[in-house]
């Protein structure tokens, strides 16, 4: 596309798909894959100005480590790109977008659980116990976070629309980080409690103080990666700005 050319509705209509499609993966996957792994992102020994205002909950004597289930690392993706859907279609389709994921999902889970009930034909199936244990997870995991999922990513469409109008379209850094971190706060809250008092965090995590800590661990990785995912805002808007076709956009100014 030449500098001064504008996108084809088709070129239009590819963006915006493409967008649907790296939201709705990474929601499935994160469904899907879940609480069935935590895996240790890193691992560090804290000097003694960061021990003092580092909470005993999350550390381990002087050692933090951030464990997160392997669901979380997928699920932030799904922010960044309802944000750039919102800035740049408009915030109806955002929100389309957001229940077009919930349907999706309930459709995997009806999928799955059609394969779960049909009888196994034995001595050919390669992986029931593998296909039972990712089953058993994924149908916890997803029913908790469709429930968290509706609810954080509506505030995050209805937070990101809410900073756009107050600050005339201006200020893109706000509403992008506004939005999501708390959002993100909503929904690690959300999904990590529902599996705690429903068991769907495994036989390891049976304290409030150990579901305190997956909390803290989830968001604070959701937190840093809503403030990595800025400058990947701007670039995407900045790059696709002649997509633009928010039609509340007349109402910001």
């Amino acid at each position: 596309m030449s500098a001064g050319e504008k996108p084809t509705s088709d070129q239009r209509d590819f963006f915006f798909f493409f967008l649907a499609g790296v939201f709705l993966t990474s929601l499935v996957l994160g469904n899907v894959i879940g609480t069935t792994k935590f895996v240790t992102l890193f691992s560090l020994t804290l000097p003694d100005w960061l021990l003092s205002i580092t909470p005993e909950l999350v550390r381990n004597e002087r050692v933090y480590s951030m464990i997160v289930p392997v669901g979380v690392i997928a699920y932030p993706f799904t922010f960044l790109a309802t944000d750039l859907i919102s800035e740049l279609f408009g915030r109806k389709k955002a929100q389309m977008v957001v229940w077009i994921g919930f349907f999706m999902n309930m459709f995997m889970l009806l999928l799955m659980s059609i394969n779960h009930w049909l009888p196994d034909a034995s001595g050919v199936s390669g992986g029931t116990s593998l296909f039972e244990g990712v089953y058993e997870f994924m149908i916890k995991n997803t029913i908790a976070s469709m429930i968290a999922y509706l609810t954080a990513q509506t505030v995050d469409v209805r937070l990101f629309h809410f900073w756009k109008r107050l600050t005339n379209g201006k200020h893109l850094w706000l509403r992008n980080n506004a939005s999501t971190m708390v959002s993100q706060l909503v929904d690690s809250s959300a999904i990590l409690s529902i599996l705690y008092f429903t068991g769907g965090l495994g036989a390891d995590v049976t304290t409030l103080g150990a579901l305190g800590i997956l909390i803290m661990n989830s968001y604070l990785f959701k937190f840093f990666f809503a403030a990595f995912d800025t400058p990947l805002m701007y670039l995407g808007v900045r790059v696709f700005r002649k997509y633009h076709e928010d039609p509340d956009w007349h109402s910001n100014h």
